[in-house]
């Protein structure tokens, strides 16, 4: 049974696809992402949908790579007779995506086989299938897909095979494309043309990053995921190409992240920019503002990539899930949720733009200050907070410093660009929210800040107070709740978001540890000047990155394996801007620390 570390990601900015050390592609979202996708089974569940091409015979040892600073995937198969890669890719297209594999011969002659088992609709529909002289078809509802090869294939119980022999020195192509099944099949592309394309694409966008610090592989590598989760054509920027891969396995906390989260795309959108790359950034809040039109005010937690607002969750119940963790589910209810912190992150994260250097729209400017009307209505209200919860509502401690971060943001932006705005209002609003905090979140027997008002229970989310700036890490209070959670929270070198056998949150308890709250952990020790410690929990992050160097959303350091929806831009956005963190020439805003 494969691992969720098993795989790596191929995306052209509009379709992601993961394949998996076998040479297996078990998983492919299409532009639509609330759609069936190709692929519909979960990784490793072959009763659905794969595309393997591997060699017949088991291989002594298989090797894979990324093409340096590119997501041209490359592995390599070794067995007793040769030596032979597969090279996976989707070239960057306007509209219809392409997978190519192209098979590569290295050393003696190696029988190889391809299986094609094309499932539409999470697995429930077997597409009609045709031939012509040119390629192989197949159609169900409003999905199509074309395979284009050289290669006789032949059909074996719903499944299209081809067996062929590569020896060194040969190249057999394979190219595969999604199409809508009411248009024409796309015009064929040339694999080896769009595989140095392709390849060149990622390297120049590469080559924009602005961190030159120790550990430029991993940064590079990390930013690269993060931009393969932008949606090109919108702006957008997804949680996570999959959906329903479980935070424990067995377990029922498995969500889908094929969306936008406002707080991930802040978090994931700082992290881009402090790294030199701004058109992303000025995409991102275009697309915020198509997103919020109408009412800004009433800002979703989540959209689609174009902006969508129903997302209404439903299970797919024929599907058993990744090892067996059930229900698999498509949308998210939590759409509907109130969150009061994403407030505070679009407003940090605009306010960070303009200090990067993104040009200011007008626009921008009159939709923060309806939402900052809107949070000094709500501010006091409880919410479902940064994990939402599924249980009742609180007053989240991290859901009220980020109110405070919302207003502390429009008054210097305000201040800093002259514009126009109640910023005495907002400077008197932001001093009582954090009179407010930091007299009801403490606990007074520990001195520490707990997850909710009135709660003796931790979060590793109140590690974004000194992160934010809401309080400076030499703070008694914060240096307590460093020591609460070390003491708590911190397993095995890794740090649990909350104790979810303590917590009230409507769902069973048994999660990994978050890597994003490590990376958090990390960046407060750098604050409190604790650097060796700072960089050996980096270093322990680090080491818990598949053989491509890809996160998922957390690590269960018991049974060493990663869990939740991969690769997951949450992790990686926390590597980075660790990083960032750690290298001296390379620090987060001093006063602004947040994200970092």
């Amino acid at each position: 049974m494969p691992r969720i570390e098993d795989y790596a990601l191929i995306g052209d900015t509009q379709t992601a696809a993961l394949v998996s050390k076998t040479g297996s592609i078990d998983w492919l979202c299409v532009p639509r992402f609330d759609s069936g996708a190709c692929f519909a089974a979960l990784l490793g569940d072959e009763r659905n949908g794969r595309w393997r091409i591997a060699p017949v015979d088991p291989a002594s040892q298989v090797r894979r790579r990324y093409r340096r600073n590119t997501l041209v995937l490359e592995t390599e198969f070794t067995t007793a007779v040769g030596r032979v890669r597969v090279i996976d890719f989707m070239p960057p297209r306007e509209r219809t995506p392409d997978i190519v594999r192209i098979v590569e011969g290295l050393e003696g002659s190696v029988p190889m086989r391809m299986d094609l088992v094309l499932r539409f609709d999470y697995g429930s529909v077997v597409p009609w299938v045709r031939r012509d002289d040119e390629a192989l078809h197949a159609v169900a509802g409003p999905d199509a897909v074309v395979l284009r090869t050289a290669v006789p294939t032949r059909g074996e119980d719903l499944t299209t095979v081809a067996t062929f022999t590569i020896a060194a020195g040969q190249r057999e192509r394979f190219v595969l494309s999604w199409h809508p099944s009411h248009e024409p099949a796309p015009q064929a592309i040339d694999p080896d043309e769009s595989l140095e394309d392709t390849a060149s694409w990622w390297t120049e966008w590469s080559d924009r990053c602005a961190y030159s610090g120790p550990w430029r592989d991993a940064v590079q590598q990390s930013l690269i995921v993060l931009k393969a989760l932008t949606y090109g054509p919108t702006g957008g920027i997804v949680a996570a190409p999959t959906t329903s891969l479980p935070e424990q396995i067995g377990g029922v906390r498995n969500w889908d992240y094929r969306y936008c989260w406002l707080r991930d795309a802040t978090f994931t959108l700082y992290a881009l920019l402090i790294s030199g790359h701004h058109d992303e950034a000025t995409a991102w809040r275009d697309w915020l503002m198509r997103a919020v039109a109408g009412d800004p005010a009433k800002l979703q937690v989540m959209y689609g990539v174009a902006g969508e607002r129903r997302l209404p969750e439903s299970t797919v119940d024929w599907l058993a899930g990744f090892q067996q963790s059930a229900p698999v589910r498509v949308g998210n209810a939590a759409v509907a949720q109130f969150q009061l912190d994403i407030y505070g992150e679009v407003l940090d994260v605009l306010y960070q733009s303009a200090r990067a250097g993104v040009p200011t729209r007008a626009d921008t400017w009159d939709v923060q200050k309806v939402v900052l009307d809107f949070v000094e209505r709500v501010w006091r209200e409880p919410d479902e907070g940064i994990w939402e919860v599924r249980g009742p509502r609180q007053h989240f401690t991290h859901s009220k410093v980020m109110a405070w971060v919302a207003f502390d943001r429009a008054v210097k932006t305000a201040e800093r660009l002259g514009l126009d705005g109640a910023v005495d209002r907002w400077r008197s609003t932001r001093d009582e929210i954090h009179r407010d905090v930091c007299a009801r979140a403490v606990d007074p027997t520990r001195g520490c800040f707990t997850q909710a008002y009135g709660s003796t229970r931790l979060d590793a989310s109140v590690l974004m107070i000194p992160l934010v700036g809401f309080l400076p890490a030499e703070d008694a209070r914060v240096q307590a709740t460093v020591r609460a959670i070390e003491h708590e929270l911190l397993h095995d070198g890794f740090v649990l978001r909350y104790r979810t056998e303590r917590v009230e949150d409507g769902l069973p308890p048994g999660e990994g540890t978050f890597l994003a709250c490590t990376a958090w952990l990390a960046d407060t020790y750098a604050l409190l000047g604790r650097l060796d410690e700072a960089e050996a929990l980096f270093e322990r992050l680090l080491s818990v990155r598949n053989d491509v160097g890809l996160l998922a959303e957390e690590y269960d350091p018991i049974a060493k394996q990663q869990l939740g929806n991969f690769p997951q831009a949450f992790s990686h956005v926390g590597l980075v801007n660790t990083a960032f963190n750690l290298t001296p020439q390379h620090p987060a805003p001093a006063e602004e620390r947040q994200k970092a």
